[in-house]
């Protein structure tokens, strides 16, 4: 009971840092330079979920032109996807909820032992 505690709370605490990291990703995606940051999500202790903030430095964003005092720069502008960063949201959100309904029903579940003891 307290594994599924434990690793339904280190998957929201993951799912949080994913969530974060899009809402960065979104509020930068018009940002020139900007790097999207990916998680990656792998196996924790006894079950449980760990999150790794990675830069993604790999992809490049989109050159476009800018002007200033009758000079043309070429500008790299952020890779993020809106569509991409939507989509990520999205399954971010389905995880955590999924995650705190398997706390409460371990929760319940610990409860009603409680009461069968008592």
């Amino acid at each position: 009971m307290f594994v599924a505690n434990s690793a339904a709370l280190s998957a929201i605490s993951a799912f949080q840092k994913k969530i974060n990291a899009t809402a960065d990703n979104i509020a930068n995606v018009r940002t020139d330079g900007f790097k999207r940051n990916r998680i990656i999500l792998s196996e924790g202790e006894n079950g449980g979920v760990k999150a790794e903030v990675v830069k993604d430095e790999l992809t490049n964003g989109a050159i476009h032109e800018t002007y200033a005092d009758d000079t043309v720069t070429e500008t790299e502008g952020s890779n993020v996807d809106l569509t991409d960063e939507i989509e990520s949201l999205i399954t971010a959100r389905h995880a955590y909820s999924a995650n705190l309904k398997t706390l409460r029903t371990a929760n319940e579940m610990l409860g009603q032992l409680i009461d069968i003891m008592g």
